[in-house]
């Protein structure tokens, strides 16, 4: 230790406010734990993440205005009388503000509460138990900890053939923050989130490209999701380039080539949204005996234990960069340092994709049954079935469940339509409860819903289907 250098004790100590670090911060301290959280982002503006002030919670409200906006023109041919609703993007970026800004207060309490100590700065660890904090303008604070969760997060990808310049080559924060909609638009990268922004912009009234290098978007996805979204946006009027790559941008135009040929796509405005990049280059893990894996993953045991008495969380450990998993991973983390028996090991997971239609899937994926050598049968009803969707005006989709073809089990259910991420919470609860095809075509499901398209899915993979399949 260098003198100066004088280390304050603590008991468990957490790197991250966002919804992993907050969760083990808040059940930690449940415990009788004495937490300390360090966020690097000053003030509450940090606490929350990158979900609440980037990610996922500007993205769904970019979604819902757009979204409302596409309700009223498409009920516009049903009997409700509007104009063409404009949208003024700068009133919903001060909405936004403060929705985000409440919610952070809502996470300071949640902490102040539950007796956890915010300290803001750039944690960094030093050894197997000592950390220090960094913070600008102030003396750095130095921690002597027993047990400590990281819950750093991580950034969007920046490819270096389109380097964002913050104005026309913009990343997903960048984009979620325009004060005006551009004219055109093209998205660079068919996943999930940028899918999202195409969808939204596409609805709030941009002309939208997507460009994919994979053979489809979606491509984590079965190749019946793919092609469900890839024709929904077809018919909505977005551009899918697909099999194709970035080789330029003039500033004007971007250049684009692939198995299409070259293609010149002239655009107001570029979106790059090709993944992300876990922060993990300043945390000091290799000091702490942590092992980081060729792509920044921090390897991590069915307690989310990376070391004795270090967990690792979220975006930083294998599998989906999702709050909710963060989440989850936070109360496992959280218990086993504590003492308490405590494993990760969910059946499914649920991933969103919140386009229109929504995408929604959990459990077992039709490619993972082929790799791993599983039999399952799959049933599959259109989302039309729901006469709940014919009411809204809105019915296309799909519901598909895979089962177990010898004991019916149900494994994983994929949706595509209204609402998708509601209704995708019957499936999760019946994987996780070992639940059959048999279950949930006995389960009375109300009428009319959408969940109704699920029950029809049961009912058509059980062998007794009442209105047909696709």
């Amino acid at each position: 230790m260098v003198v100066g250098e004088l280390a304050e004790g603590i008991d468990l100590l957490v790197i991250g406010g966002g919804p992993g670090g907050y969760t083990a911060a808040v059940r930690a301290a449940q415990l009788g734990r004495d937490v300390v959280l360090v966020e690097r982002n000053g003030g509450e503006s940090g606490l929350g993440g990158v979900c609440l002030h980037v990610g996922c919670i500007p993205s769904k409200a970019l979604i819902e205005l757009a979204g409302a906006r596409g309700v009223l023109r498409r009920l516009s041919s049903r009997g409700l009388v509007v104009g063409d609703p404009g949208v003024d993007l700068a009133a919903f970026q001060k909405d936004r503000t403060e929705t985000v800004s409440r919610l952070a207060r809502s996470i300071r309490r949640l902490l102040t509460g539950a007796g956890v100590r915010v300290v803001h700065g750039e944690a960094r660890l030093t050894g197997p138990r000592r950390a220090v904090v960094r913070r600008d303008g102030e003396a750095s604070i130095f921690f002597e900890f027993r047990d400590a969760v990281v819950a750093a997060g991580s950034r969007p990808a920046e490819p270096p053939t389109l380097p964002r310049d913050g104005s026309r080559v913009l990343d997903s924060t960048d984009a979620l923050a325009l004060r005006e909609l551009p004219r055109s638009v093209a998205i660079v990268g068919g996943g999930a989130i940028g899918l999202e922004l195409a969808s939204a912009f596409h609805a709030l009234g941009s002309r939208v490209s997507v460009v994919e290098l994979a053979d489809r978007v979606l491509s984590g996805m079965d190749a019946k999701i793919s092609h469900v979204v890839q024709r929904s946006f077809k018919r909505r009027g977005i551009d899918v380039h697909c099999d194709a790559r970035v080789v330029g941008d003039d500033g004007a135009r971007l250049l684009v080539t692939g198995t299409g040929g070259e293609r010149r796509l002239d655009v107001d405005a570029v979106v790059v949204a090709v993944g992300r990049k876990r922060n993990v280059e300043d945390l000091g893990l290799e000091a702490a005996g942590v092992a980081v894996l060729a792509d920044g993953e921090v390897a991590v045991d069915g307690q989310r234990l990376a070391a004795p008495n270090i967990a690792a969380i979220g975006d930083l450990t294998e599998g989906p960069s999702l709050a909710h998993k963060a989440m989850a991973e936070a109360l496992v983390a959280a218990e086993a340092l504590s003492g308490r028996p405590s494993v990760f090991e969910p059946m499914a997971i649920p991933s969103v994709v919140y386009t229109d239609p929504e995408v929604a899937v959990a459990g077992l994926s039709e490619q993972a049954a082929r790799r791993n050598g599983v039999d399952v049968a799959i049933s599959t009803v259109p989302m039309s079935v729901s006469a709940r969707g014919a009411t809204m005006g809105h019915g296309e989709g799909i519901a598909r469940i895979l089962a177990d073809r010898g004991s019916g089990v149900v494994m994983g259910l994929q949706l595509v339509g209204p609402h998708a991420s509601e209704l995708i919470a019957e499936g999760v609860l019946a994987i996780e409860m070992g639940a059959t095809l048999e279950d949930l075509a006995h389960t009375i499901h109300a009428h009319p819903t959408l969940s109704e398209a699920v029950f029809e899915s049961a009912r058509l993979g059980y062998g007794a289907p009442l209105h047909g399949s696709m």
